[in-house]
């Protein structure tokens, strides 16, 4: 079985497991998405859904956010950690969406990567959750079960991605991503994997593997 006929089984398998899957943070625009991504980073998307509320309320646009007190900007998402450095890269990132993308989230990788605090992973999720564009979100859960799943061999996030967008249906990347992270909750966890339970146990290449 080559890699692209695994991929299929794997999306038929995962498709019926978590048909509705989606992103988990709460949004309702490409910058708040953009934001949340970026708070994710090092805590808990349910952390990261009760902080936005309010802080979108106090901040509810790219201008808002560049003009805010970092002093103040912190004490909202204090809870999230790292919060010196969130609410800097914050600000800077949306200074540069007004000067150099007239107040719009951009949307390529290149585009998006030049933002303060956005990587590739934060870029994958703007292009593909808000433009359905192919594109692959590396998170630990990915990198862990595409490795277990005999899709990559490679632990670099970057590597991995190359991996899947070559594999992956163009239509089916960031859908795959979000059914990955809700297996990786439920079944394939690091230390203590349910494979007994697993509805891909019949495919996964490393069972019982503990591995992160």
């Amino acid at each position: 079985m080559t890699k692209k006929q695994l991929v299929l089984e794997i999306k038929k398998l995962l498709d019926i497991q978590y048909p509705e899957a989606e992103c988990t943070l709460d949004y309702k625009d490409p910058l708040q998405l953009l934001i949340a991504t970026q708070l994710a980073a090092q805590c808990t998307d349910a952390r990261v859904n009760i902080v936005t509320p309010s802080l979108f309320a106090k901040y509810p646009d790219a201008k808002a956010f560049a003009n805010a007190d970092i002093k103040e900007l912190e004490s909202y998402i204090y809870s999230t950690g790292f919060y010196h450095n969130k609410a800097k890269n914050i600000i800077e990132c949306c200074k540069k969406i007004l000067s150099d993308f007239g107040g719009k989230v951009p949307e390529t990788m290149e585009e998006l990567t030049s933002l303060a605090g956005v990587g590739r992973k934060t870029a994958n999720i703007i292009i593909g959750d808000i433009h359905h564009n192919p594109a692959v979100v590396v998170d630990t859960h990915c990198k862990r079960i595409a490795k277990r799943l005999g899709l990559t061999k490679n632990t670099d996030p970057t590597k991995v991605e190359f991996d899947l967008i070559k594999i992956l249906p163009p239509d089916y990347t960031y859908i795959f991503c979000h059914q990955i992270v809700l297996h990786g909750r439920k079944y394939c966890k690091s230390q203590n994997p349910d494979c007994a339970n697993c509805p891909l146990k019949e495919i996964c290449k490393k069972v019982g593997v503990k591995e992160k």
